[in-house]
């Protein structure tokens, strides 16, 4: 039973697993399936999987477990996000793989098909249809990138779509259609009233609120009723910022939202636009919210999930049925989180992801009339969950007396004493943080006997405005500070070797990797750097960032503008510091961290005469999409690690 979906598609042969040493491809493999959804009806079972190196979209009749069609497109396209807009039709994003990309390029091209295949329609894009030859209104071009907003699965014939529009500005005005998912033919429903707007529409489809930010990222917030075609700007507290929109309640009056007070964790509030109570329902004390789940059927919130450590839920109202059974589901499959991907209409059948530290993830699709789990299949088959090593939630007490959080992935069936570490900062550094879930490259770690250390250390994000600010300007001091009183802490406890130690992150986390080795010379036995940033000065005139005014903006605000203080943080004007072999690692179309960062701290290491090695990989980005390169990098890291830390 386990394997009817990969059987059904017959794409992947059975591989034995090593009896020994995990083999290295099974990390820089990426998933075998994902995405996996149930149609309205629960007719259908569709999923994204590998063919050939690009996505494939298939389509299982439910009741057969019959593979009935799968869609792919030719060259060098492939299938990218999808959703289901009625019982037997989804819409699906085209992208296109650039060897010279890291990453698929999406130009905003959406597509309709059957699950049996039938009426394969291009419906918005750039391309559009021409009006020749024909009486009929057809699809015409659309120059922006757009997105499903709501497929409003209850039309059998249309769906809201948010475009931004291709103009001079970087970041635009944007606008919601509506369009006929046969045809194409658009109307134009609203436009945001300041750029960049996040839209949210009602369990009617209506769309009636609206999030914009500024150049300085504060948010405003605008509503308007159902049938009421102008935005009101939403006035509430001073205090309250950082807003972010979840759904309406079951009558449409009411919206939740998150927001920050005065620096504190976000809180969740419901706010009755009528009267404009803002009434509180929930805050953590330690973390923002990480996912609030919403009602497939009406929309509205029933639960807040959240990561102090582990994952954990916060129930709005603890009897709704849906609350019932998430709490059922986290039940029924200990030790790992539960995500509700994808139901029906009705709500009767849902389909299920479970993931956790040492598991990528299970598919299973649960019948709630028949009490009933299934399993359909893992995103990637050839990892076992019992080879893999566990991640433990750690904190830790800074030199300044701030608790900072973070995990220590220490290797199976290794006693935790005199260790070897890998220090692993995240990148960012503002907004992003580390999570208890499966890390491909902290297991591949691992499984060659290396402590993995990651610190979410101040400037996270995830743990409150307040927090995140306190590493604003402080890249090259106060942030490593944390990074390195996580590494001694380990030390203190006995559970690493302080002589065999090493420090490796990839954008940010690369900067962090050289700039702590920098402060902590004889801390480190080697560093890696990984699509890093190393010359600070250099991002206000090189790459995506500053190439808009609220990337500028971004940057003076969490590095300030004094050049002395930016050289004397960046690893590029001291790498005469340094005194272990260091490894860099970038890609050459890297647009967030261009060529000319790496540039900079070759010349630096040269000049400095610091022992070094550079990989370059000139048709990747701002990471390594391709399965080969992630093999070849992981090759690379590991031999380069192997005499620092005595492997």
């Amino acid at each position: 039973m386990k394997k009817f979906l990969i059987l059904a598609v017959g794409l992947l042969a059975t591989q034995a697993l090593a009896k020994s040493v995990v083999p290295l491809e099974h990390f820089s493999k990426g998933s075998e399936f994902s995405d996996v959804q149930i149609s309205p009806n629960g007719e259908y079972l569709s999923f994204i999987t590998k063919r050939e190196g690009k996505n494939t979209l298939g389509f299982l009749q439910l009741d057969k477990f019959k593979l009935l069609h799968a869609v792919r497109f030719d060259d060098n396209a492939q299938i990218g996000r999808y959703e289901w807009v009625n019982d037997n039709r989804v819409v699906l994003e085209k992208q296109y793989i650039r060897g010279w990309k890291d990453h698929p390029e999406y130009h905003g091209e959406l597509f309709g098909v059957n699950a049996d295949g039938s009426r394969g329609k291009y419906l918005v894009g750039y391309q559009g249809e021409g009006q020749t030859g024909s009486r009929l209104r057809k699809a015409t071009p659309l120059y922006g990138t757009s997105y499903i907003l709501d497929p409003l699965v209850n039309d059998e014939d249309k769906m809201l779509i948010v475009t931004y529009p291709w103009s001079g500005s970087k970041e635009p005005v944007t606008r919601v259609y509506e369009v006929n998912v046969h045809t194409g033919v658009r109307r134009k429903v609203t436009a945001s009233p300041r750029k960049m707007g996040s839209f949210l529409t009602d369990h009617h489809g209506e769309v009636r609120a609206v999030v914009t930010q500024d150049d300085d990222g504060y948010s405003s917030v605008y509503t308007r009723t159902a049938k009421q075609s102008d935005w009101v700007e939403l006035k509430l507290a001073d205090e309250l910022d950082d807003f972010w929109m979840h759904g309406f309640d079951k009558t449409g009056k009411s919206v939740y939202l998150s927001a920050s007070k005065n620096g504190e964790p976000k809180a969740f509030y419901q706010l009755n636009l009528e009267s404009k109570a803002l009434t509180h329902i929930f805050q953590d004390k330690e973390v923002d919210p990480t996912k609030v789940w919403v009602d497939p059927l009406d929309k509205s919130p029933f639960a807040i999930e959240l990561d102090p450590g582990y994952p954990t839920y916060a129930f709005i109202d603890d009897n709704a049925n849906w609350s019932q059974r998430l709490k059922s589901l986290v039940a029924s499959i200990p030790g790992n989180q539960i995500r509700i991907v994808s139901s029906t209409r009705d709500g009767e059948q849902v389909v299920v992801f479970a993931s956790s530290d040492t598991n990528p993830g299970d598919y299973y699709l649960y019948n709630s009339k028949e009490n009933k789990m299934r399993y359909l299949a893992s995103a990637r088959q050839w990892i076992a969950p019992a080879k893999m090593s566990n991640m433990e939630a750690i904190a830790f007490t800074s030199r300044d007396g701030l608790t900072i959080n973070g995990y220590l992935t220490t290797p199976l069936g290794k006693e935790k004493k005199n260790l070897p570490l890998i220090v692993m900062p995240h990148g960012g550094p503002h907004g992003p943080r580390d999570f208890w879930q499966f890390d491909p490259e902290v297991q591949m770690l691992a499984s060659r006997g290396i402590a993995v250390l990651q610190v979410n250390f101040r400037g996270s994000g995830g743990y409150g405005e307040a927090f995140e600010r306190l590493g604003y300007q402080k890249w090259g001091k106060e942030i490593q500070y944390d990074i390195i009183d996580g590494t001694k802490d380990l030390i203190a406890k006995g559970i690493v070797d302080d002589q065999r130690i090493c420090i490796m992150g990839a954008s940010f986390g690369g900067y962090s990797a050289l700039q702590s080795a920098i402060l902590e010379p004889d801390l480190f036995q080697c560093a890696v750097g990984v699509v890093g940033v190393y010359d600070l000065p250099l991002m206000f005139e090189e790459g995506d960032v500053a190439q808009r005014s609220s990337g500028v903006a971004y940057l003076e605000r969490v590095l300030g503008t004094d050049e002395k203080q930016l050289k004397a943080f960046s690893p590029s004007y001291n790498a005469d510091k340094l005194k272990v072999p260091v490894l860099i690692v970038h890609g050459g179309e890297d647009q967030r961290a261009p060529i000319e960062q790496a540039e900079s701290i070759i010349d630096a290491l040269k000049e400095a005469k610091v022992p070094h090695q550079y990989y370059l990989l000139e048709d990747e980005g701002h990471g390594f999409y391709k399965p080969e390169h992630r093999l070849k990098y992981y090759q690379k890291v590991l031999a380069f690690l192997e005499q620092p830390l005595k492997l």
